[in-house]
């Protein structure tokens, strides 16, 4: 059981760690599909430096946490 329960969390460590190593355009693709799937027509996607102040909403990390995707409406 422990093993079981070991392996699981070394399973979704590695998971999010590969998320977060994603390329910044393939990333923001996958965004905007989600977002325009949910009926959003007018909406801006930015990829700044992650340690930028960015007016809008972070919606998703890449390159290793050095970028991060900015939401905007509108």
């Amino acid at each position: 059981m422990g093993k079981v329960i070991v392996a699981a969390l070394v399973l979704g460590l590695s998971t999010t760690a590969y998320a977060q190593k994603k390329d910044c355009a393939e990333l923001k693709t996958e965004i905007e599909a989600k977002i325009k799937k949910n009926g959003v027509d007018k909406f801006t996607l930015d990829i700044v430096d992650a340690d930028k102040q960015a007016d809008g909403k972070v919606v998703g990390t890449c390159d290793g946490g050095a970028k991060k995707i900015i939401y905007k409406k509108g």
